[in-house]
């Protein structure tokens, strides 16, 4: 008898993907304003952060329009689903390529156009990265990797730029839990991250595009 594993996902997920069937359904139309946090806590029985992480994602995802001071809008029914077809049919050294030049744009434009917010987003990821790569954590790390790669890419000022290399670092992230055995290559860069990161911070272009190729040129 063939046994098929069971996917266990957690609060947010399960919002994520509750919204995302009512965008689809029409339910929340394209382009109208999604209720408020305190709505969406209510109708969906979860807490704050739940409800914050399952509009990050879905954000990512290409299906909302995440707008300071006005609220969150329904950006489209079908989000990056056509993008990730794609890429999943890609070869590896492909997507690679693609991420690697759209990196060093968006580090070009994050340390013209970083903002403090970016920058503790950075900052906290980092923060996270060096201390699951001690404790041995491969999951948490390269998910603290991406996210600190992603709070970069959400400072470069081009929502466009941002939504692909969000899609294609989710298959990254893929890729790096099959080559990765342990923590160690992300022990080794955890110094040039952080001189990224200063980089950035004090808008020093081409010092952060050479250590972002010095980086790559390690993986």
């Amino acid at each position: 008898m063939k046994t098929e594993a069971i996917v266990r996902r957690s609060l947010a997920e399960e919002v994520a993907a509750a919204i995302e069937e009512k965008i689809k359904l029409g339910e929340f139309p394209v382009e109208s304003k999604l209720p408020t946090e305190p709505e969406l806590m209510k109708q969906f029985a979860v807490g704050r952060s739940s409800i914050r992480e399952a509009v990050k994602y879905l954000s990512q995802s290409g299906y909302l329009n995440v707008q300071q001071g006005l609220g969150t809008f329904v950006k489209s029914s079908t989000g990056h689903h056509a993008l990730d077809s794609k890429i999943e049919k890609a070869n590896f050294n492909d997507i690679f390529e693609v991420r690697h030049v759209l990196e060093l744009r968006i580090i070009e434009k994050a340390a013209l156009n970083r903002t403090s917010k970016g920058l503790k987003d950075m900052a906290q990821a980092l923060k996270n990265r060096a201390k699951y790569a001690e404790m041995g954590n491969l999951t948490a790390c390269v998910n603290a990797d991406i996210a600190f790669h992603s709070a970069i890419a959400e400072s470069c000022g081009n929502s466009i730029l941002t939504a692909l290399y969000t899609t294609l670092s989710e298959h990254v992230n893929k890729f790096f839990m099959t080559i990765y055995k342990d923590t160690v290559p992300f022990l080794n860069s955890q110094q040039q991250h952080e001189e990224l990161m200063l980089a950035i911070k004090d808008k020093e272009v081409k010092k952060a595009v050479d250590i972002a190729n010095r980086i790559i040129q390690q993986l």
